[in-house]
């Protein structure tokens, strides 16, 4: 079969690899990708290169059909359009069982389809004719009937990022008012201010310098505030943190309210750069949360959501390309890019 492989630094390639079967196992599946999109931390993995002569299989957020499943499987079909946790879990481990699908205890941190050199073990990528599921009840959700899945290819790792940076915390202060920082990783901060808006947030106020970002914001009910990020514009009980530049962090803190809370999606790469004000989160009795989406666990809350309209992923998405053109047009600029077949 075809695999889309990053073979060296920035370089794509289609090559043949072998086809993935059902394992034998009673729970595994077998999925053929329709519509992928792309992540943000694709270009980043694509451009430092493979840490292997054979290079690594590129995708991870996909809308796919069900072509064969393990007789233990109950949850899903052949032939139904399905969402894919993009992190491996098997769902019946301690931390799975807590929500805590991402560091399922069956598998090394970061076993993501997609991302061979953050885990070491290559999975497969989405960007391939099929991909096989180890543990389907726990990792395929249905899409709602009647949707479009080029327009829900980002559900299964962006839209549940922003998804479980406010819905948690509205939950417990309902009516809230949020800010959502974004400083980077646009299509995240979007999808997290239309989720505040979508689980019953009062107002979400939208802070970016980039004002094509800042009208995508505003088209999905956010208010839109354009800033060099030089001074506090008040204070919020929610605030999401979304980018890569740590001293943006610093006015995300600023702007939270005591006893607020704090919900980073970042990934600051250098801890020497961050300069964590803790004695002033400390003080003000700010709850700072961080860490990696768990998809598995988010995933049917999210479907739930889009099913019932309250979700858009399409307003998102900015640029769709033909299944062939992926080795030449997934690293082109774009807010939200999905290959489609």
């Amino acid at each position: 079969m075809q695999q889309l492989t990053c073979v060296a630094p920035g370089r794509l390639e289609w090559r043949d690899v072998a086809t993935p079967e059902l394992s034998g196992g009673r729970d595994d599946a077998l999925i053929r990708p329709l519509a992928v999109a792309r992540c943000e931390i694709d270009p980043m993995l694509i451009n430092a290169g493979p840490a292997v002569p054979d290079g690594f299989a590129v995708g991870h957020e996909a809308v796919a059909e069900v072509i064969a499943v393990g007789p233990g499987v109950l949850s899903v079909a052949v032939g139904q359009l399905v969402f894919s946790s993009f992190q491996l879990c098997c769902g019946r481990c301690q931390a799975c069982a807590g929500g805590r699908t991402a560091n399922c205890a069956e598998y090394p941190v970061l076993s993501d389809y997609g991302m061979q050199p953050l885990s070491g073990v290559e999975y497969g990528g989405m960007l391939s004719d099929l991909v096989h599921v180890p543990y389907a009840d726990a990792m395929l959700v249905g899409v709602p009937a009647g949707l479009d899945a080029i327009r829900l290819a980002s559900v299964a790792d962006n839209v549940c990022d922003g998804y479980r940076a406010v819905a948690p915390h509205l939950a417990a202060r309902p009516g809230a008012d949020v800010l959502v920082v974004c400083h980077g990783a646009p299509s995240i901060a979007i999808y997290a201010a239309q989720a505040a808006l979508a689980v019953g947030a009062g107002t979400v106020t939208f802070e970016s310098d980039d004002t094509s970002i800042l009208a995508v914001a505003e088209s999905v009910g956010a208010i839109g505030v354009l800033t060099s990020f030089d001074r506090r514009r008040g204070r919020w009980p929610i605030v999401v943190d979304c980018g890569q530049r740590p001293v943006v962090l610093q006015h995300a803190i600023a702007s939270t309210e005591p006893d607020g809370v704090l919900h980073s999606v970042s990934y600051y790469a250098e801890p020497r750069e961050i300069g964590l004000a803790l004695g002033k989160l400390y003080t003000w009795g700010i709850q700072f949360h961080i860490g990696r989406v768990n998809s598995a666990a988010v995933l049917p809350e999210v479907a739930e959501l889009i099913g019932k309209g309250l979700l858009a992923p399409a307003i998102v998405t900015s640029d769709v390309i033909a299944w062939d053109q992926a080795a030449d047009g997934y690293l082109r600029p774009a807010l939200k890019l999905v290959v489609a077949r």
